[in-house]
């Protein structure tokens, strides 16, 4: 369903700019069957058609909404699941790099320091 609206779309922008199947398919590289298979909704139809046909009708930036993360709301909703619920302070780093064993630290010369500065 989908895929038939982009094509009929396609088809609505060709119109609009008077370009005949024929001349879009020759400036597009593609032939006018390919085009015909665009409209109907045909799966088989590359993205590197579509794009040339978006180039073609001056709409290429369009490609780009295809996927826009920002608008994707489930993927979002996901990522904000996925944060931690507090972060860690200043102390609470501090005490985790004191526990740790000597000899993991041993090599390690970047130490937080209680005033701020790293050594």
């Amino acid at each position: 369903m989908a895929l038939e609206s982009l094509g009929n779309d396609v088809r609505g922008a060709r119109l609009r700019r008077g370009i005949a199947v024929a001349d879009l398919a020759v400036r597009a590289g593609t032939s006018p069957s390919t085009i015909a298979r665009l409209k109907k909704g045909d799966p088989g139809v590359g993205i590197g058609v579509l794009a040339g046909i978006l180039v073609v009708l001056g709409l290429v930036e369009r490609l780009a909404d295809l996927v826009d993360i920002r608008k994707d709301d489930l993927g979002l909703a996901l990522a904000s699941e996925q944060l931690p619920r507090r972060g860690r302070t200043y102390a609470a780093k501090l005490r985790k790099q004191i526990a740790r064993a000597p000899e993991e630290r041993v090599g390690q010369k970047d130490i937080v320091d209680p005033d701020g500065a790293a050594f």
